[in-house]
C-alpha cells in the first residue's frame, strides 16, 4: 500500500504534463493551431517514467481532432444562425409600413403654400394691395362759353367724382386701385385652380366681385386647357402682370385692344403651350364679368345677347442667353358677334342695330375714372384686331413697343372705321438685376431684388427708371374743326401720353412708384346735328373739346 502510493506520487507530474497538452491543444483548436503539430511534438517526445504510451497520445490528439471539428461545426451554426436572425430581421423591417407622410407648409417669401403629404394637392394665399396717389395739373376753368374741355355727358356727366358738365378739374386723391385676395393651387396633380375677389376700383372703390375664377388641366403637356374667368393672351402688354409691370397702368393703345374680346374678368375657354422660348394661344370668349372694373362701355350690361369672340397669339424668343434677349410675337382678337344691348324688335327677333362696339378707356391712370376718347356706340356686325410685338434685353436695360390695328365691320352700311395705336417703352434697373422673361407667359415678370433694403448690412433694394411714350388714334375721317360729325365719321379723338417714373423695390413684398404723365386729348365735338351740338355737348359743331394736363402720382404696393 506504501508503494502505491509512492508510485502514484510518481506517476502524478506525468499526469499534469497530459493534461497541460490537453489543454493547450484546445486552446490551439479555439485559435486555428495545427493539432497535429501537437501530436507530433507528444509523440517525439520521450515517455516520462509510469507515463502514455505512443499509442495513448495518438488517441488523444485523434480526440482533439475531433474536438477541432466540433468546434467549427459549432462556430458554422453560429454564423448561419446570426444571417438567418438579420434575414428575418430585415424582413420584418421591410415588411412595415412606412411612417405617413405629414402635409407641408412652405413659404415663398411672404406667400404661404399649404400642400398634401403626395404632393398631389395644394393651396397657396395671394393678395395684392395698391394705393394711388394723384395730384392733376389743369389749366384753371375760364368762361363756360369758351372753356369746352370734355362738354358732353358722355364723357363724364354720369360720373360721381367729376364736374356735371364739362368735369373741367379731374379728381385729385386717392383711390385703392386694386385690393385683391385670393387662393391658386394644384389638384390630383394636373390640375391647377385660382379664385380672386378684388375690391379696388377707378376713381372709386368697388364693393367687391369676382375678377379671377378658373381651373386649367395640365395633363396634356407643354399644351394646358383653362376654362373659367380671367384676361385671355392677347399681347405683351397684356400679360404683363399688374404686381410687376414697371407702369401705374397698361399703355392706352394695349388697354384698348385687349377690351375688344380679352381683358380682365373675361369668360373663356383657352389652350395654349409653351416651351423654351415660344409660346402659342387661342381662345374663344364672352362676356366680361367685372363689368364696372374693366374701364371699357363695351363691358356694360348685356341683357339680350352676349358677345362672342375669338383671341390668339404666338411669340418667339429667337435670342436667349446669359447677355441678350430678343422677343417676337403677334396677336389679334375677332368679335363674330358684338354684344347686344337694344333687345328684341317688333318682330320678336334680336334688334341687329342693339350689337355695337364701342371703343374707350381711362387715361393711363385711374385716380379719376374719366374718359377723355370715345368713338362711342358703333353699330356692328364684327370687329377685330391685329398686333405686332417686339422686346429686347441687355443685361439690365429692357426696351419694349408694341402696335395695335382695330377695324369694325359696321351693320348701317356706312364706311367701316379703323383705328390704331402704339407704345414704346423702356427700363433700366439702376441696380443692376434683370427682369425674369416669363416663358409661361411670354412677358417679363417683376425686378428680382439682389440685396432687400436693410441699412444695417448695406442693402437698399432695386431701384429702376422707366420712360414710356403712347398713342391712341380713335378718329375716322373726322372731317374739318368748326363742322357737324356726318357720314361715316367717328370723332373719338386721339390721345397721347409721356410717362416718366422711378420705381423702388424695397423687398419680394413691397413696391412704390413715383411717376409723372404729360397727357395730350385732341378732339372734336362728336355732335351730329345742330341741337345735339347746343344740348347735348354744350359747344359749337367742331369744336376742340380735347386738352393737356400733367399729373403727378404715387403708388404704394404690396404683393404676394
Amino acid at each position: 500500500m506504501r508503494r502505491f502510493t509512492t508510485d502514484a506520487a510518481r506517476q502524478r507530474p506525468a499526469s499534469a504534463v497530459i493534461l497541460s497538452i490537453g489543454a493547450a491543444s484546445l486552446v490551439g483548436a479555439l485559435f486555428a493551431a495545427a493539432p497535429a503539430a501537437v501530436a507530433q511534438t507528444i509523440a517525439a517526445a520521450p515517455p516520462p517514467t509510469g507515463g502514455l504510451s505512443p499509442e495513448a497520445a495518438q488517441a488523444l490528439a485523434a480526440r482533439l481532432d475531433e474536438l477541432q471539428a466540433e468546434v467549427a461545426e459549432l462556430r458554422a451554426k453560429l454564423a448561419a444562425n446570426e444571417a438567418a436572425d438579420h434575414q428575418a430581421a430585415a424582413g420584418k423591417l421591410a415588411a412595415a409600413p412606412p411612417a405617413p407622410a405629414q402635409p407641408t407648409v412652405a413659404f415663398s417669401g411672404p406667400r404661404p403654400t399649404f400642400a398634401s403629404a403626395d404632393g398631389q394637392f395644394s393651396t397657396t394665399v395671394h393678395a395684392v394691395m395698391q394705393l394711388d396717389t394723384a395730384a392733376y395739373d389743369q389749366a384753371p376753368a375760364g368762361p363756360v362759353a369758351t372753356d369746352l374741355r370734355r362738354s358732353g355727358p358722355a364723357l363724364g356727366a354720369s360720373a360721381a367724382n367729376v364736374d356735371s358738365v364739362r368735369a373741367r378739374d379731374l379728381k385729385d386723391g386717392t383711390v385703392f386701385r386694386r385690393a385683391r385676395v385670393g387662393v391658386d393651387g394644384t389638384a390630383f396633380g394636373d390640375w391647377e385652380y385660382r379664385i380672386t375677389i378684388d375690391f379696388g376700383g377707378q376713381g372709386v372703390e368697388n364693393a367687391g366681385q369676382l375678377f379671377e375664377t378658373w381651373v386649367q388641366y395640365d395633363g396634356f403637356k407643354p399644351a394646358r386647357i383653362r376654362v373659367g374667368e380671367f384676361a385671355p393672351s392677347v399681347g405683351l402688354d397684356d400679360q404683363s402682370s399688374v404686381n410687376a409691370t414697371p407702369f401705374l397702368e397698361r399703355a392706352l393703345a394695349a388697354d384698348i385692344a385687349r377690351s375688344v374680346a380679352g381683358g380682365d374678368s373675361r369668360i373663356a375657354a383657352q389652350v395654349f403651350a409653351a416651351g423654351d422660348g415660344w409660346l402659342a394661344a387661342a381662345a374663344v370668349t364672352g362676356r366680361t364679368v367685372a363689368s364696372l372694373n374693366t374701364g371699357t362701355a363695351a363691358a356694360t350690361a348685356q341683357s339680350y345677347a352676349d358677345q362672342l369672340g375669338y383671341t390668339g397669339r404666338i411669340a418667339v424668343a429667337p435670342i436667349r442667353n446669359a447677355d441678350w434677349l430678343v422677343h417676337l410675337g403677334a396677336n389679334g382678337s375677332y368679335v363674330a358677334r358684338p354684344a347686344n344691348a337694344g333687345g328684341p324688335g317688333a318682330t320678336g327677333a334680336v334688334t341687329p342695330a342693339g350689337e355695337t362696339v364701342t371703343l374707350t378707356m381711362t387715361p393711363e391712370l385711374r385716380v379719376d375714372a374719366t374718359k377723355l376718347v370715345n368713338t362711342g356706340a358703333i353699330p356692328a356686325r364684327h370687329a377685330e384686331t391685329l398686333g405686332a410685338e417686339f422686346a429686347v434685353q441687355r443685361d439690365n436695360l429692357l426696351l419694349e413697343a408694341e402696335y395695335q390695328h382695330i377695324g369694325v365691320q359696321r351693320s348701317d352700311g356706312l364706311a367701316d372705321p379703323h383705328f390704331a395705336g402704339y407704345y414704346v417703352s423702356g427700363t433700366w434697373v439702376l441696380t443692376g438685376e434683370r427682369r425674369a422673361y416669363n416663358g409661361a407667359t411670354a412677358a417679363f415678370d417683376a425686378v428680382p431684388v439682389a440685396h432687400p433694403f436693410n441699412p444695417r448690412h448695406g442693402g437698399w433694394g432695386a431701384w429702376e427708371l422707366a420712360a414710356r411714350y403712347s398713342d391712341m388714334q380713335l378718329n375716322f375721317q373726322p372731317g374739318a374743326p368748326g363742322t357737324l360729325q356726318t357720314g361715316a365719321a367717328i370723332r373719338g379723338g386721339e390721345e397721347t401720353n409721356l410717362t416718366a417714373g422711378v420705381n423702388w423695390y424695397p423687398n419680394s413684398l413691397a413696391r412704390f412708384m413715383l411717376e409723372y404723365q404729360h397727357v395730350t386729348i385732341d378732339r372734336l365735338s362728336p355732335a351730329a346735328t345742330a341741337s345735339a351740338a347746343s344740348t347735348v355737348w354744350l359747344a359749337p359743331a367742331g369744336a376742340q373739346i380735347g386738352q393737356s394736363y400733367d399729373v403727378w402720382a404715387v403708388r404704394s404696393q404690396f404683393a404676394f
